[in-house]
């Protein structure tokens, strides 16, 4: 989480400079601010990931209050896979967890930065694919953040991180 440490405020940065359907999708985060903890500036941080590489927050972290526990458990049985963060009406996390093919692996974590990084370890060790939905998010995770087999990036992947390390 070093490397999304140090890319925070510039990786909002190329997201809130962006146009269209970005920007509108941006509004909706609580963009950071200096007093800001590290928890919620990585998932702030990685929602503009998300939105960069033009998918969808939604495809890979399912919201839910308290009060849907139970229908969140419905709805995550259909889900392949999935972060799960359950919020009190005060917005305060009260469980994360992990869904692997409509099953919950894992849960009481302590961040969706943490869930993301045990997530993509789940996929290594199951040899599992990332969801097509999110492909470019998680091959930059692999790629940038993790330094794992860094050749080949995709267009938009090798854009972002030219961005970011002022290789453009």
């Amino acid at each position: 989480m070093q490397k999304l440490d140090e890319k925070c405020s510039e990786l909002i940065q190329v997201v809130t400079k962006k146009g269209g359907a970005i920007r509108e999708k941006t509004k909706l985060l609580p963009i950071v601010e200096t007093d800001t903890d590290t928890t919620t500036k990585r998932e702030i941080d990685l929602k503009c990931l998300i939105l960069n590489m033009g998918e969808s927050v939604e495809d890979l972290i399912k919201e839910f209050l308290v009060s849907e526990k139970e229908e969140a458990g419905q709805i995550l049985q259909r889900e392949t896979i999935a972060i799960f963060v359950i919020r009190d009406a005060q917005a305060a996390t009260k469980d994360i967890g992990i869904i692997l093919e409509g099953q919950e692996v894992v849960n009481k974590l302590a961040s969706v930065a943490n869930a993301v990084a045990i997530l993509l370890g789940f996929l290594y060790a199951l040899n599992l694919e990332y969801p097509k939905t999110l492909k470019l998010t998680f091959e930059y995770i692999q790629k940038v953040f993790m330094e794992l087999d860094p050749k080949g990036m995709a267009t938009k992947v090798k854009k972002l991180y030219d961005q970011l390390y002022n290789r453009a």
